[in-house]
Protein backbone atom coordinates (compact mmCIF):
# COMPACT_ATOMS: atom_id res chain seq x y z
CA UNK A 1 0.00 0.00 0.00
CA UNK A 2 2.93 2.40 0.42
CA UNK A 3 4.35 2.37 -2.63
CA UNK A 4 0.96 2.45 -4.52
CA UNK A 5 0.83 5.71 -2.24
CA UNK A 6 3.87 7.04 -3.27
CA UNK A 7 2.81 6.40 -6.94
CA UNK A 8 -0.25 7.75 -6.46
CA UNK A 9 1.32 11.27 -4.72
CA UNK A 10 3.79 11.17 -8.33
CA UNK A 11 0.82 11.74 -10.59
CA UNK A 12 -0.88 14.02 -8.26
CA UNK A 13 2.40 16.52 -7.97
CA UNK A 14 2.24 16.15 -11.74
CA UNK A 15 -1.48 17.42 -12.04
CA UNK A 16 -0.73 20.29 -9.69
CA UNK A 17 2.73 21.40 -12.14
CA UNK A 18 0.38 20.78 -14.93
CA UNK A 19 -2.50 22.89 -12.90
CA UNK A 20 0.65 25.90 -12.06
CA UNK A 21 1.35 25.60 -15.74
CA UNK A 22 -1.84 26.53 -16.99
CA UNK A 23 -2.20 29.31 -14.34
CA UNK A 24 1.12 30.19 -15.88
CA UNK A 25 -0.18 30.29 -19.37
CA UNK A 26 -3.34 32.18 -18.41
CA UNK A 27 -1.43 34.94 -16.25
CA UNK A 28 0.70 35.32 -19.66
CA UNK A 29 -2.47 35.23 -22.18
CA UNK A 30 -4.04 37.69 -19.73
CA UNK A 31 -1.06 40.26 -19.43
CA UNK A 32 -0.82 40.06 -23.60
CA UNK A 33 -4.35 40.50 -24.10
CA UNK A 34 -4.05 43.65 -21.97
CA UNK A 35 -1.07 44.85 -23.46
CA UNK A 36 -2.57 44.25 -26.81
CA UNK A 37 -5.57 46.23 -26.08
CA UNK A 38 -3.68 49.16 -24.49
CA UNK A 39 -1.25 49.52 -27.79
CA UNK A 40 -4.14 49.50 -29.99
CA UNK A 41 -4.29 46.27 -31.44
CA UNK A 42 -8.09 44.73 -30.22
CA UNK A 43 -6.14 42.35 -27.77
CA UNK A 44 -6.63 38.65 -28.39
CA UNK A 45 -10.47 37.10 -28.80
CA UNK A 46 -10.16 34.27 -27.16
CA UNK A 47 -8.43 35.21 -23.51
CA UNK A 48 -11.40 35.15 -21.66
CA UNK A 49 -12.52 31.52 -23.28
CA UNK A 50 -9.22 30.24 -22.54
CA UNK A 51 -8.72 31.63 -18.92
CA UNK A 52 -12.43 30.60 -17.69
CA UNK A 53 -11.37 27.00 -19.13
CA UNK A 54 -7.84 27.23 -17.43
CA UNK A 55 -9.64 28.26 -13.91
CA UNK A 56 -11.94 25.19 -14.49
CA UNK A 57 -8.81 22.74 -15.55
CA UNK A 58 -7.15 23.82 -12.49
CA UNK A 59 -9.55 23.13 -10.32
CA UNK A 60 -9.67 19.63 -11.52
CA UNK A 61 -6.30 18.59 -11.56
CA UNK A 62 -5.36 20.84 -7.97
CA UNK A 63 -8.09 19.26 -6.12
CA UNK A 64 -6.91 15.49 -5.43
CA UNK A 65 -3.70 17.11 -3.90
CA UNK A 66 -5.46 19.16 -1.73
CA UNK A 67 -7.26 16.60 -0.17
CA UNK A 68 -4.39 14.58 0.50
CA UNK A 69 -2.68 17.45 2.03
CA UNK A 70 -5.83 18.05 3.93
CA UNK A 71 -5.60 21.68 2.57
CA UNK A 72 -9.46 21.53 1.21
CA UNK A 73 -12.05 23.53 3.26
CA UNK A 74 -12.81 21.64 6.61
CA UNK A 75 -15.12 22.44 9.11
CA UNK A 76 -14.22 20.17 12.12
CA UNK A 77 -16.43 22.19 15.20
CA UNK A 78 -18.04 18.77 16.08
CA UNK A 79 -14.92 16.53 15.67
CA UNK A 80 -13.19 18.72 18.09
CA UNK A 81 -15.99 18.98 20.65
CA UNK A 82 -16.97 15.00 20.41
CA UNK A 83 -14.89 12.14 22.36
CA UNK A 84 -11.89 11.32 20.02
CA UNK A 85 -13.05 7.53 19.59
CA UNK A 86 -16.59 9.71 18.26
CA UNK A 87 -14.73 11.81 16.23
CA UNK A 88 -12.54 9.18 14.49
CA UNK A 89 -15.82 6.93 14.08
CA UNK A 90 -17.20 10.68 11.72
CA UNK A 91 -13.58 10.32 10.17
CA UNK A 92 -14.27 7.17 8.79
CA UNK A 93 -18.27 8.11 7.94
CA UNK A 94 -17.21 11.23 6.00
CA UNK A 95 -14.61 9.01 4.58
CA UNK A 96 -17.01 6.60 2.92
CA UNK A 97 -19.70 9.31 1.69
CA UNK A 98 -16.71 10.80 -0.09
CA UNK A 99 -15.87 7.87 -1.85
CA UNK A 100 -20.19 7.04 -2.08
CA UNK A 101 -20.20 11.14 -3.62
CA UNK A 102 -16.87 10.67 -5.90
CA UNK A 103 -17.74 7.34 -7.40
CA UNK A 104 -21.37 8.85 -8.06
CA UNK A 105 -19.61 11.85 -10.27
CA UNK A 106 -17.40 9.42 -11.88
CA UNK A 107 -20.19 7.17 -12.67
CA UNK A 108 -22.40 10.47 -14.17
CA UNK A 109 -19.01 12.22 -15.44
CA UNK A 110 -18.49 9.38 -17.44
CA UNK A 111 -21.91 9.18 -18.86
CA UNK A 112 -21.91 12.36 -19.62
CA UNK A 113 -18.55 12.40 -21.68
CA UNK A 114 -19.65 9.38 -23.81
CA UNK A 115 -23.29 11.37 -24.65
CA UNK A 116 -21.32 14.12 -24.94
CA UNK A 117 -19.08 12.27 -27.46
CA UNK A 118 -21.72 10.58 -28.87
CA UNK A 119 -24.07 13.42 -30.16
CA UNK A 120 -21.56 15.32 -31.28
CA UNK A 121 -22.13 18.15 -28.86
CA UNK A 122 -20.22 21.44 -29.54
CA UNK A 123 -18.93 24.18 -27.11
CA UNK A 124 -19.42 27.48 -29.49
CA UNK A 125 -18.00 30.79 -27.57
CA UNK A 126 -15.26 32.18 -29.12
CA UNK A 127 -13.77 28.92 -29.87
CA UNK A 128 -15.68 25.82 -31.36
CA UNK A 129 -15.05 22.99 -29.73
CA UNK A 130 -16.17 19.45 -28.96
CA UNK A 131 -18.18 19.65 -25.56
CA UNK A 132 -16.35 16.43 -24.64
CA UNK A 133 -12.99 17.66 -24.43
CA UNK A 134 -14.11 19.96 -21.19
CA UNK A 135 -16.46 17.14 -19.80
CA UNK A 136 -13.50 14.23 -19.71
CA UNK A 137 -11.20 15.75 -17.07
CA UNK A 138 -14.32 15.95 -14.85
CA UNK A 139 -14.22 11.93 -13.97
CA UNK A 140 -10.44 11.37 -14.21
CA UNK A 141 -10.44 13.57 -11.10
CA UNK A 142 -13.64 12.38 -9.32
CA UNK A 143 -11.93 9.07 -9.61
CA UNK A 144 -8.34 10.18 -8.28
CA UNK A 145 -11.00 11.66 -5.48
CA UNK A 146 -12.36 8.37 -4.03
CA UNK A 147 -8.84 6.67 -4.55
CA UNK A 148 -7.80 9.30 -2.39
CA UNK A 149 -9.93 8.52 0.04
CA UNK A 150 -9.16 4.97 0.31
CA UNK A 151 -6.36 5.91 0.77
CA UNK A 152 -7.52 8.27 3.77
CA UNK A 153 -9.04 5.25 5.55
CA UNK A 154 -6.26 3.63 4.94
CA UNK A 155 -4.23 6.06 6.56
CA UNK A 156 -7.14 6.56 9.72
CA UNK A 157 -7.77 2.77 10.22
CA UNK A 158 -3.70 2.40 11.08
CA UNK A 159 -3.65 5.25 12.99
CA UNK A 160 -4.94 6.45 16.36
CA UNK A 161 -8.45 5.82 17.38
CA UNK A 162 -8.82 10.32 17.18
CA UNK A 163 -9.65 12.69 15.07
CA UNK A 164 -6.44 12.78 11.97
CA UNK A 165 -4.43 16.03 12.40
CA UNK A 166 -3.10 15.69 8.80
CA UNK A 167 -6.13 16.89 7.34
CA UNK A 168 -6.97 19.93 9.41
CA UNK A 169 -7.27 23.30 7.95
CA UNK A 170 -6.53 25.37 11.25
CA UNK A 171 -6.36 23.65 14.86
Amino acid sequence: MTRASRFYESLLVLLLGLSAMLLLGMVLLIGADVFLRNVGTGGISVSNELSEDAIYLMTLFAAPILLRQGRHIRVDIVLRMVPEKVGWALEWLSDAIGIACCAYFFWYGTKMVMRSAAAGALSIKTLTMPEWWLLAPMPFTFLLLAVEFVFRMHRLANSERKIRDDAVSAS
